[in-house]
């Protein structure tokens, strides 16, 4: 029963390498670098403690294990490369957080396609706006909209862009998971079921940098 969960693993590996190799070409020598530096590390310490070939042999795990834990650094640079400045890209970046929120992209959007996301959690309901600083407006409505319809719920606002009191891309994940919980678990089932019929606009997102539901295998 375990093939299946392999052969999903060496899929998502393929795909990193393959965008890996598209968006930052160089990182892969780099990685070859390590593994190699590793290796002549071991070897020459192996010298200086007369077991040269006992450290040579011993470093080579290492040099993968270190190899491997700079491919998946270099692999998550580059899906934020690959997604950068595509329209629903920061709904994207939500949508592949694994555990403990649920994402409802662009509920709100405007004719320059700024727009609101809605991510549920234990901290409440937090309205992400994407675009220019001018998503504002939007997000302002969307959340009087949102404390008509589930009021007593806390309802955040965060902004992703390259303006100011926004967060990149890159840090979107990290800034919706440090709200503190609010919301018991039975109280965060509820909210969730009050908003199902209450959904975006159901438009196509960039893959993200880890699409829900799949991760690399564990170092």
């Amino acid at each position: 029963m375990a093939e299946p969960e392999k052969q999903g693993q060496m899929a998502v590996l393929k795909d990193a390498f393959r965008m890996v190799r598209k968006e930052k070409p160089l990182s892969l020598v780099l990685c070859g670098f390590i593994f190699i530096i590793v290796i002549v590390g071991g070897y020459f310490a192996g010298v200086g403690l007369h077991h040269p070939i006992y450290f040579g042999i011993l470093a080579i795990p290492l040099g993968l294990l270190a190899a491997f834990f700079a491919f998946t650094r270099f692999a998550n640079t580059a899906a934020f490369s690959s997604i950068q400045g595509q329209v629903g890209a920061g709904a994207s970046v939500l949508m592949s957080i694994r555990k403990g929120f649920t994402t409802t992209p662009a509920v709100s959007v405007s004719r320059n396609q700024d727009m609101v996301h809605r991510t549920v959690g234990r901290a409440g309901i937090i309205l992400v706006g994407e675009g220019t600083s001018a998503v504002r407006q939007l997000v302002i409505d969307e959340k009087r909209k949102m404390e008509r319809f589930v009021p007593g719920v806390p309802v955040l606002e965060l902004y992703v862009g390259d303006y100011d009191g926004a967060v990149t891309l890159r840090k979107l994940q990290k800034a919706v998971k440090k709200y503190p919980k609010k919301l018991t678990k039975g109280q965060l089932r509820e909210v969730r079921n009050r908003l199902k019929g209450v959904g975006g606009m159901n438009m196509p997102v960039p893959k993200g940098p880890m699409p829900k539901g799949v991760k690399l295998p564990k170092r």
